[in-house]
């Protein structure tokens, strides 16, 4: 197999992936400071610099760019907050804590953030679908910390479990929502101490449920 040429010490894929990368960043930009209209392929190539060919070797349409959006803010929202949850200390609170303020803080600490995730998320039919199963991801996430924390070792544990963690997720995507929004008059710290009450007292009350003693 002949060897893959290099440029700049980058291979071909290398080069793509930065170009990919370039033009997402740009996309969150001008999504953030301009507005989700102002997106076009003309402006997301020039605010990355480069040529409008390029756009094509990684995207086919704006809803390809605003999931590939989605979908980076998703996977930087699980890395948060699986590491907060699993580096914190403490109580059950304590933990709940850590991951809920390291998520609403990776959400809301970037504006542009907030505004793909609150906004360009539910755009269009595909990107509600993907925003639909990025929800499922997370109750996923909720339901496997909690059986990992509550020591659950039954092989086919309870589907309030699943109901419980989807009740939560989903509640807290419309409850930031609506913070975002202005409709909810309460500081992020208090929007964070209010969450984690919700998850613990869910959390807690299944433990009280399932304990045999």
């Amino acid at each position: 197999m002949a060897a893959q040429r290099t440029y700049g010490g980058l291979s071909a894929e290398e080069r793509r992936a930065q170009r990919r990368s370039a033009l997402l960043d740009a996309a969150l930009e001008i999504i953030g400071t301009q507005g989700l209209d102002k997106l076009t392929v003309s402006g997301m190539c020039t605010q990355a610099g480069l040529n409008e060919r390029y756009y094509y070797e990684s995207f086919g349409s704006r809803d390809d760019v605003l999931t590939a959006l989605v979908d980076g803010i998703a996977e930087e929202l699980v890395l948060a907050i699986v590491a907060a949850a699993h580096t914190a200390t403490g109580d059950s609170r304590d933990i709940a804590h850590a991951a809920i303020t390291a998520g609403i803080h990776l959400l809301t600490d970037d504006p542009r953030k907030t505004e793909v995730t609150m906004v360009a998320a539910m755009a269009t039919p595909q990107l509600r679908a993907r925003t639909t199963e990025t929800i499922r991801v997370f109750a996923r996430l909720v339901a496997s910390e909690g059986v990992e924390f509550y020591g659950v070792t039954d092989p086919a544990p309870d589907p309030v479990i699943d109901f419980r963690a989807t009740y939560l997720v989903g509640g807290l995507v419309q409850t930031l929502t609506s913070w975002v929004r202005g409709d909810l008059a309460i500081g992020r710290d208090t929007l964070i101490d209010y969450t984690t009450d919700v998850f613990v007292l869910l959390g807690e009350d299944f433990a009280r449920r399932n304990d045999p003693d």
